[in-house]
């Protein structure tokens, strides 16, 4: 007989069979394969137990396998277990009901993120993704329904991402790594190759130069990416060498990262490539260079949200603080890119000007 926690309120199923296997793995809000990896047992068993329903009763070893995972529950999922079994008894369903979610507003939802994002609105981002995620339960049946969570996952991802929120229980990373496992299940080959590139930036911006460098080369020749994307996983194996100090090196791959966006007719990846250009020329001493590329940049902005404009004017302002004749110049840049970070909670960006800052006073 299976029993929930000790704790007052805890859930408990007094026998286990498909029925309250299947509403445990719903109030977890776990597909199939996460349910079973969770569990410990085969994908084909879970998917077995849940189509047998009532009729169907683990073995002795199994039930309590599935103690422990409501036992180990928070009180959250303890809670969704309670009402989940209430209502299938009372209404003698012999499965839980499936959930009806409005497709149409949950796509009209995402496409205001996506404009959210633009705009550096997080908080209505926020707001916009979580109406779902807190909702939604994930469902291997539902073919729909997850690829929407998976979007809204990534889209959380990106949130957090230009937040500076890399790593962590709450971070960037964790998010995009729950993307990536919707994506996988629903076998969906360029999304996964998309968010395992989205996860090597994670990688840059912690630091971790070396890896990220070999990663993207990988990616840079990986079909599953459009040419766009494999042309930006090329643009930032040379962010990563310069970023090492291997500037002459990081020049060769982000040059012909320029033409290759000509080709493909992406303006704002041109004019982004050319920051990185000007960034590297600066690192190698060769200001002249350095001057030339980011007046591209300047010149080319497309995308001119606040997000690329701290970027490409914190890299302008590097680059005049490299010379002592524009130094003056190069700083107050810096203090209007600080501002403009602040206000809409750039926290990355706000750690690299603080560094540049210092590097600066420091010499």
């Amino acid at each position: 007989m299976a029993t929930g926690t000790n704790s007052p309120g805890a859930a408990t199923a007094h026998q286990w069979t498909g029925r309250e296997a299947r509403l445990l793995r719903h109030a977890l809000r776990m597909s199939v394969r996460g349910f079973a990896a969770y569990l410990g047992v085969a994908a084909r068993t879970v998917a077995k137990w849940e189509s047998g329903g009532t009729s169907t009763v683990p073995r002795p070893d199994t039930q309590a396998i599935l103690d422990t995972a409501l036992a180990r529950a928070d009180d959250g999922a303890r809670t969704r277990f309670d009402v989940l079994v209430t209502e299938a008894r009372e209404a003698g369903r012999p499965q839980a009901p499936v959930p009806r979610y409005d497709y149409e507003a949950w796509t009209d939802d995402l496409d205001r993120t996506v404009a959210c994002l633009g705009r550096q609105e997080f908080r209505l981002a926020g707001t916009l993704l979580d109406r779902w995620l807190g909702r939604f339960e994930p469902n291997s049946s539902d073919r729909q329904g997850m690829y929407l969570y998976g979007r809204s996952l990534r889209l959380l991802g990106e949130v957090r991402q230009d937040q500076g929120a890399l790593r962590g229980p709450l971070s960037a990373e964790h998010v995009y790594r729950q993307a990536l496992r919707v994506f996988t299940e629903l076998e969906s080959p360029r999304r996964v190759a998309q968010l395992e590139l989205q996860l090597v930036v994670i990688d840059e911006m912690s630091g971790r130069l070396d890896a990220a460098a070999a990663r993207y080369r990988s990616l840079a020749d990986d079909e599953r990416l459009s040419p766009r994307d494999r042309t930006r996983a090329r643009l930032w194996v040379g962010t990563a060498l310069s970023k090492r100090g291997l500037h002459e090196t990081a020049t060769g791959h982000i040059v012909p990262a320029i033409r290759e966006f000509e080709a493909l007719e992406e303006p704002a990846d041109w004019s982004i490539a050319h920051q990185k250009l000007a960034l590297a020329h600066r690192g190698a001493g060769d200001l002249t260079a350095a001057g030339r590329a980011i007046d591209v940049a300047l010149s080319n902005r497309v995308d001119d949200t606040p997000l690329q404009q701290v970027r490409l004017d914190t890299a302008h302002a590097h680059i005049l603080l490299s010379d002592t004749a524009t130094a003056d110049s190069g700083l107050a840049i810096l203090e209007r890119t600080a501002r403009i970070s602040t206000r809409y909670g750039l926290m990355h960006q706000l750690r690299s000007i603080d560094g540049i800052r210092r590097g600066f006073e420091s010499r």
